[in-house]
């Protein structure tokens, strides 16, 4: 079976649509390429169905890889038969792969290893395949130097025979059936480690069965467990049961061998099979947690990075102080950084009016549009200050700091403001986030963002895969202005990356702003083909054709020019002119190359050319009466921002230090099976609160019967 073919089985696509997208991938295409402008190739595959593409193609070579290696490994040793290489050439099950090789595979001196050594393999068969003789005068025959009594040479036996059942791939398959259906997950607490463990406390005496065990439970068992707070095991409900299903095929029960067969399959069961079987799950149980972890981590990420922008407008960045003060910044449309101060409006200093008279000229002086508050430490305090000033026509956001000071002390932060500290970078980063949360956020490491759970327990290099494409499918999916656009944001742009994307920002400092798309070419290495990835995906406002401000391609703008000529018109005026463009008979400009999927994509950007598809972003108060979790009480109706989504339920800010749950049962006045359908991040909330722990700083919502904005 070719690879395509199994490919398209496993993910329920035609083998063509397989072909020809792998085909793209090895020509150097990217997967927001792919998905974009190659419909007709691929039969209109989206993003995820790419991608999924491309990651199982690569595990499948992996595989192939290894293969080769356990063949070889096998022939070397001289025990590769027709009929094995058969089976192993025909299987894609890696299970089955490893439990085909593991008879052949070299290990160390194992107790069975020894046996045979001393000549014992003969009777450990005669046990099994003659279990009617005598086993005290069979095992007579083998004594010697090395073997003096009949017990050690029916010890040697039994080892034997309990690695051949451990080996044996429909033992291993038995074990497998019943871990899958049976095994339960325990966890108890490490003896003397009270205190240590107390966030683990749901955990100190805790089991359930595996196959019911969520994945935020299993990650939290195993972290506990890698700090040694824990102890985390995978076993069978029932392991008495378990041994005889082991047994049972080797056993011929009334035999004079069956109990020397027996303690060899017990043997093999308790000391073999289980913890290898127990390990097997373990990695797989921890494997799909990672993969549902990663999962909500990139759907929170993604809605998080196109949250709506305010746009280019003048901002004033405010990172919010008590006793270090409030650093602010005014930054012109572009997000330059004009200006920089400090301010006291809070405790100790208590400079309040000084500081009201400081913002107020600020914003007079540079003209400011809109304030960005850090959500930190005295956000609230200064949200209050700014808005008692009645700033007429200015709007007032509070924004997440989530991740600035990160952004802050980078070499990024430090290449880009080499003249000013943390503080100042902090700030810009604040104003910058409410201008264009994707420009800004993509600088920061995914991590630091504070939309995941359990990101550090995870697999990390499965979860800076997932992440990097999720902000390269973001990044693109959006689109970036050519001219304004920071040598990082381009780094994430299909077909370029951090030399390009250098290269582009030096050309444009040295030439000044593009005019074209096709200007590109100039920038020095950037060659054809990484023209065709990223033109679609980049913009020019302003431009000499209005073609290079949407994301039609530059391979078709000769078409929409023919269309335009056999409309009577030019580019402008089919862009302006929405009735002409709907006369358009679209089957009359299909051919080979371009089908309906791409014309009816060229026809929706020249309905809304330049436009940004996140919208815009809107102002939001929390109530002004909520300060702390003291000031909460059971039954209030309130204000809040859904700030992250587990499978559990969904976070969300009331403004106070402390973040609220919305438990997934309280999420609707319907079951839920999944948060992210009901709620996203950056969402303005009604909530209800249920339950309030100022001990261990919890705070219960709900959004049942609750009326949403």
């Amino acid at each position: 079976m070719s690879l395509h073919l199994l490919i398209a089985q496993r993910l329920n696509l035609r083998e063509k649509q397989v072909e020809q997208t792998v085909r793209l991938l090895e020509e150097g295409a990217t997967i927001p390429f792919i998905a974009r402008y190659r419909k007709e190739a691929t039969g209109a595959l989206d993003e995820v169905q790419v991608a999924a593409i491309a990651d199982e193609n690569t595990r499948l070579q992996e595989l192939q890889h290894r293969k080769s290696y356990i063949l070889e490994t096998i022939e070397a040793q001289e025990k590769l038969t027709p009929e094995l290489r058969a089976r192993i050439e025909a299987s894609w099950d890696a299970t089955e792969i490893e439990d085909i090789y593991l008879p052949f595979k070299p290990k160390r001196r194992t107790r069975a290893q020894m046996a045979r050594e001393k000549g014992l393999e003969p009777l450990a068969q005669s046990l099994l395949l003659n279990p009617t003789s005598d086993p005290l005068r069979t095992a007579q025959k083998y004594l010697g130097e090395e073997v003096p009594t009949v017990e050690e040479a029916l010890q040697g036996a039994r080892d034997i025979i309990a690695e051949q059942i451990s080996e044996d791939e429909r033992t291993r398959n038995t074990m497998r059936n019943i871990f899958s259906r049976e095994a339960v997950i325990t966890s108890r607490l490490v003896k003397g480690k009270e205190e240590e463990a107390a966030k683990y406390r749901d955990y100190f005496d805790w089991s359930e069965p595996l196959k019911r065990c969520t994945s935020h439970r299993l990650l939290a068992m195993r972290r506990g467990e890698a700090e040694g707070l824990l102890r985390v095991a995978i076993a069978p409900a029932d392991d008495d049961t378990a041994c005889e299903r082991v047994a049972r095929p080797y056993v011929r029960r009334g035999s004079a061998a069956a109990e020397q067969v027996e303690t060899a399959a017990v043997d093999a069961y308790k000391r073999l099979l289980k913890p290898s079987i127990e390990t097997e799950f373990a990695a797989m149980s921890k494997t799909q947690a990672d993969e549902e972890a990663i999962r909500v981590f990139a759907t929170n990420l993604k809605q998080l990075l196109l949250a709506a922008p305010l746009g280019q407008k003048r901002i004033m960045g405010i990172d919010p102080g008590f006793r270090t003060g409030c650093k602010v910044v005014c930054l012109d449309a572009q997000g330059m950084l004009l200006h920089n101060e400090t301010i006291y409006p809070h405790p100790p200093k208590n400079e309040s009016a000084r500081a009201s008279a400081a913002l107020r000229a600020l914003v007079e002086q540079y003209q400011v549009e809109a304030v960005a508050i850090g959500n930190g430490t005295a956000g609230r305090e200064t949200e209050e200050l700014v808005r008692g000033l009645g700033l007429d026509g200015v709007e007032i956001f509070l924004v997440s700091e989530d991740g600035a000071s990160v952004y802050s002390a980078s070499k990024l932060a430090r290449d880009e403001f080499p003249d000013y500290d943390v503080t100042v970078r902090g700030a810009v980063s604040i104003g910058r986030r409410l201008a264009d949360p994707l420009a800004e956020l993509v600088k920061i490491d995914p991590k630091a963002i504070g939309v995941g759970q359990y990101q550090h327990d995870v697999d990390q290099s499965a979860l800076k895969h997932s992440l990097d494409q999720t902000v390269e499918s973001c990044v693109n999916s959006v689109g970036v202005n050519l001219n304004t656009a920071s040598q990082h944001l381009l780094t994430y742009v299909s077909g370029l990356g951090p030399a390009l994307a250098k290269n582009i920002v030096d050309y444009r400092t040295e030439n000044g702003p593009f005019r074209s798309r096709k200007a590109l070419l100039k920038v020095p290495r950037l060659g054809a083909k990484a023209y065709e990835q990223c033109a679609g995906f980049l913009r020019i406002s302003d431009g000499e054709n209005p073609l290079d401000n949407t994301a039609v391609h530059p391979e078709r703008y000769a078409l929409v020019q023919q269309m335009a000529k056999d409309a009577g018109l030019d580019i402008p005026q089919l862009i302006a002119n929405g009735e002409a463009r709907r006369k358009i008979s679209l089957q009359r400009y299909c051919t080979d190359e371009v089908g309906l999927p791409t014309l009816n994509d060229i026809m929706a950007e020249l309905d809304k050319p330049g436009r940004d598809p996140r919208g815009r972003a809107e102002v939001f108060a929390f109530d002004e009466h909520i300060h702390s979790i003291d000031d909460l009480e059971i039954g209030m109706i309130l204000p809040g921002v859904v700030t992250n989504i587990t499978n559990f339920g969904a976070f969300v800010d009331l403004g106070i230090k402390t973040k609220g749950l919305v438990h997934v049962s309280q999420l609707a006045d319907r079951f839920v099976k999944d948060p992210a359908a009901v709620v996203s991040i950056q969402q303005h909330v009604m909530v209800r609160v249920l339950e309030i722990d100022e001990r261990r700083g919890r705070v219960a919502l709900s959004m049942k019967g609750v009326k949403q904005p």
